[in-house]
């Protein structure tokens, strides 16, 4: 099952690592806690409609285009969902045919997901 504020989370926490910004620099731009907008990036919170907004503003890009990134990991979750086989952190399985490979951690019970071939990651409950 897909995490839907795990996955918006880590698309937000990319974007801002991609701009090499702080969580207090996108924070203080969106007027919200810097713990906040953690837990948000965390999947511990989720993000009113309204706070999505100000941390897209703050970091400079459309909802659309979060929301379609956060779309297109979650439908590549789905995908993924009947052949994924957990294995211990930091191992990996390949996917020859659409190179995405699979690892799970655990300690905190989640898988990851990532798409290499366009950059998504997801996270969803084991």
């Amino acid at each position: 099952m897909v995490l839907l504020r795990r996955v918006l989370g880590d698309t937000l926490r990319a974007r801002r690592l991609a701009q090499r910004r702080t969580l207090r620099d996108v924070s203080t731009a969106a007027n919200v806690s810097l713990g906040y907008l953690s837990e948000i990036e965390r999947g511990q919170k989720e993000a009113s409609s309204e706070l999505l907004a100000a941390i897209c503003d703050a970091l400079g890009v459309r909802q659309s285009e979060v929301l379609q990134d956060v779309t297109d990991t979650v439908a590549l979750a789905e995908e993924m969902a009947g052949v994924l086989t957990p294995v211990p952190a930091g191992k990996e399985t390949e996917g020859n045919d659409n190179k995405a490979s699979a690892t799970a951690s655990l300690d905190r019970g989640t898988s990851r997901i990532e798409n290499r071939a366009q950059g998504h990651e997801v996270v969803y409950a084991a």
